[in-house]
């Protein structure tokens, strides 16, 4: 009796932390709509199914309020949101799940009642929904505003919408959004411009991911969407990836808390103190642990405690020092833009560089007691699996705070290690996780800088880094695949063309062209006749003006030539008669012509 009344202090003040904390939401409210009957489309098989699965999987999660409805039209969807809306004034959390048909134009996506024509792209603007409409439904909820949307089917509206203008673009599933609302996450089946498979069963296999992973006692949302979008991955053979677009703060936001067990009274004053530091540890902030050390001051787990507290000192002067450089930087760029005069210019920078060596040591010294926090409560942890009950009393010292026989839990390398590993689940790192901080892992968190809008310092593995890189659920650095590769899923893969096709320029099969037969060899003339053309030429004259100038029996002569030239020859033509051309022999012009003098002679070798 005396240990329950020692502990009840103790008791009430972790829980009204609990109770304004951000481990336990307060109201949770969900809308659930699901369209499969479309009018003017084929009707859907799973989406009804899939609300049902969702509507089912919140109810029994504790949701305050959980309302689904199906197969709505353009005007009752809006009520339904409007009614919503209201629903979540006073909620912590709200969330929407569409299971139906989407579609994308010009950049915007739209939700598709049962009731819609869409005859023409600018029909969407009037009988369609856009996804601005739904956040602003979800807007009031205070820590996390959802929305889901199983919408990335293969449209056949958009098919065969009539274009109003030829360059208006309709896209190929839904586009990529950047809510700017904060606390806000959009979470699509497949990444955007791809399209999501329904299934063979009657739910589509992003929903049945969902149901097993979003509603997990203390997950945070964005580690479960990077369960879901795992399973997604793995019982789709790679071809559907699951996206979220948005961003939240640094704490873990799980859709449904843990339930704090009550602490149960026992004759173990060990034991006793043991629950009360997992308590404070599970709340994790300082008015636990003061609260801790108030009822515990001495002893093994007050050691720990006082390290837990250092490490908050820490990481809150570090905060301090990061907001003091930024404002120290913006008097110094302030005086430079006014042009002060130098030695205030001089006093600015000097305040700036001060402010700046201030951050660096801060960062230093929380990383140490991160360090050191990480490592005893390792050594804790590894104690209770030996020995749940019992604590070892040679780590305290008189003072209750020596810890020095601890040994660090995260080593330099085993940081740099986990960093390296969180880098390659999202895309940036593609060497061994091997501790070493090289100039391969820098250019990946550079990278990761780039992609994911942070300002890391990459020159060391830090527990900053670490937090950075866990916090994002899913790939953030683009894959990149050499010419002959594909990205498939999360790796490339060789491209292979089929029979009569080759790899072109472009990455893409194209097919080869047939080679074209060779030419054949062009018939040479016969050079027998070796004579310059010069000379040919004259011969060929005079035959003609033979033929021409003496009688029947010169063109006969003539004829004859023409036709023996046809094939090589020469023919000799006189008053005798014609005759070939003795071989070894040619015609050679002489001039003149005439009864008894003949204009060609024939010339032998």
């Amino acid at each position: 009796m005396r240990s329950l009344l020692r502990l009840c202090p103790l008791l009430v003040a972790i829980g009204l932390l609990f109770a304004a904390g951000p481990a336990l939401a307060g109201k949770r409210a969900a809308l659930v709509l699901a369209n499969s009957a479309y009018q003017h489309a084929p009707s859907l098989a799973n989406p009804v199914n899939d609300g049902a699965v969702m509507a089912k999987t919140l109810k029994e999660a504790g949701f305050d309020v959980v309302e689904s409805r199906h197969d709505l039209s353009a005007l009752d969807t809006r009520r339904v949101l409007r009614d919503f809306a209201d629903a979540t004034r006073d909620a912590d959390i709200a969330v929407v799940y569409y299971a139906g048909h989407g579609i994308e134009v010009e950049g915007s996506n739209y939700l598709i009642p049962v009731d819609a024509k869409l005859e023409r792209d600018t029909d969407v603007y009037d009988e369609a929904l856009s996804l601005d409409r739904v956040l602003v439904a979800v807007e009031p909820a205070k820590q996390l505003r959802l929305v889901i949307l199983d919408a990335c089917r293969d449209n056949p509206f958009g098919r065969r919408m009539k274009r109003t203008v030829a360059s208006r673009n309709i896209g190929r599933g839904l586009a990529q959004v950047e809510p700017s609302s904060p606390n806000t996450l959009i979470a699509y089946s497949a990444k955007a411009g791809f399209t999501a498979q329904d299934g063979d069963g009657a739910n589509s296999p992003f929903t049945v991911a969902l149901s097993k992973h979003l509603t997990t006692p203390g997950l945070d949302v964005r580690r479960a969407f990077g369960f879901v979008r795992d399973e997604v991955l793995k019982s789709t053979g790679n071809k559907q990836e699951p996206f979220v677009y948005g961003s939240l703060g640094g704490e873990d936001v799980p859709l449904v808390p843990v339930k704090v067990a009550a602490v149960a009274p026992t004759a173990n004053p060990q034991a006793d103190i043991r629950r009360d530091y997992e308590l404070a540890l599970q709340v994790g902030n300082r008015p636990a642990w003061e609260a801790f050390l108030a009822q515990h001051p001495d002893g093994f787990y007050a050691s720990l405690a006082k390290l837990q507290l250092e490490k908050i000192g820490a990481e809150q002067a570090h905060a301090a020092a990061i907001a003091k450089a930024k404002q120290a930087e913006a008097e110094r760029d302030r005086l430079a833009a006014v042009g002060a005069q130098k030695a205030a210019q001089a006093r600015a920078a000097a305040d700036a560089k001060a402010a700046e060596q201030a951050q660096l040591a801060a960062q230093k010294a929380k990383e140490q007691a991160q360090q050191q926090a990480a490592a005893a409560e390792q050594q804790r942890v590894n104690l209770a699996a030996t020995a749940p009950s019992t604590a070892p009393a040679s780590t305290t010292s008189a003072a209750g705070t020596n810890v020095a026989s601890l040994t660090p839990a995260t080593a330099p390398a085993d940081l740099s290690r986990s960093v390296q590993t969180e880098l390659g689940r999202v895309g940036c790192f593609s060497g061994q996780a091997d501790g070493n901080w090289n100039t391969s892992s820098q250019r990946s968190l550079s990278q990761f800088n780039r992609y994911a809008g942070t300002k890391l310092d990459v020159k060391v593995a830090s527990t900053d880094a670490l937090d950075a890189v866990k916090s994002k659920p899913s790939r953030v650095c683009p894959l990149v695949c050499e010419h002959g590769f594909k990205v498939d899923g999360d790796k490339c893969s060789r491209i292979v063309c089929r029979d009569g096709y080759a790899i072109n320029d472009d990455n893409e099969c194209e097919k080869q062209r047939a080679a074209k037969p060779a030419k054949p060899a062009t018939a040479k003339r016969d050079d027998g006749d070796e004579r310059p053309a010069r000379q040919r030429r004259q011969s060929g004259g005079a035959a003609v003006g033979a033929a021409g100038g003496y009688g029947a029996a010169a063109g006969i002569a003539a004829a004859a030539g023409a036709g023996r030239r046809s094939s090589g020859g020469q023919v000799y033509c006189n008053n005798a008669g014609c005759r070939p051309v003795h071989r070894g022999c040619r015609l050679e012009y002489r001039g003149g012509g005439g009864p008894g003098n003949d204009a060609n002679a024939e010339v032998c070798y």
